[in-house]
């Protein structure tokens, strides 16, 4: 059926009232994304990228300078994103903000903020800050970004050298004492598959047992 919307028909006045509802509504605002970098040649890993977005949609990028990109989807739970983003927004999203404390110290690796949203960026790169907000960005960033170095260590120690898969969880185990890792409990499914391993030695099988109970204990 074609209808002819002529003006004065009732027909008519429907059409100009919904087309005015659907341009009164506002549309929906943009994903929100802050990009993490940092470049630090001669280090293990020499290169980290995570990116986290509002949505929950987080990547991560782990390697050494001379390989391939190598993006990869990153579980990060809802209440470590909106601290990340609380930060962000003490920091005023990175706009137009010196964060380097300009004094001669080590090379620490070039670090790099960013925040993307609606099509707007900014970004602040930096070797070290003082700065408090920022800092605990950096510790947040580098915790996901050694949290997600152990699980992709554990899990290829598994496949290609089960001995080695004990010094991998001392390694772990000084990091979580140490309290380094943001998220912890990621870890959980890689350090149940250890302890039900019967091809691993057993010390690596209960120190993997250990470091379950205390992560689950602690949460």
């Amino acid at each position: 059926m074609n209808l002819r919307l002529k003006p004065g028909s009732p027909v008519f006045g429907v059409a100009i009232l919904i087309l005015l509802l659907l341009t009164a509504i506002p549309a929906s605002a943009g994903d929100a994304v802050i990009t993490f970098r940092k470049v630090f040649k001669g280090s293990m890993p020499e290169f980290a990228e995570i990116r986290i977005s509002q949505s929950g949609k987080c990547t991560y990028d782990i390697r050494q300078l001379n390989e391939d990109a190598d993006v990869r989807p990153l579980d990060v739970g809802q209440a470590l994103r909106a601290r990340i983003f609380s930060l962000a927004d003490e920091l005023g999203h990175f706009r137009n903000i010196d964060l380097d404390i300009h004094r001669r110290i080590a090379n620490l690796g070039a670090k790099t903020f960013r925040y993307e949203k609606d099509g707007e960026s900014h970004e602040v790169v930096f070797n070290y800050t003082t700065n408090p907000a920022a800092a605990q960005l950096v510790e947040i960033f580098e915790g996901l970004s050694r949290q997600q170095d152990h699980l992709l260590t554990l899990e290829r120690r598994l496949r290609y050298d089960r001995l080695g898969v004990n010094e991998a969880l001392i390694n772990l185990k000084n990091d979580y004492d140490n309290k380094l890792l943001p998220e912890p409990e990621r870890l959980l499914p890689v350090l149940e598959q250890i302890a039900n391993d019967t091809r691993i030695v057993e010390i690596a099988r209960q120190r993997a047992r250990a470091l379950t109970s205390k992560i689950r204990g602690a949460k």
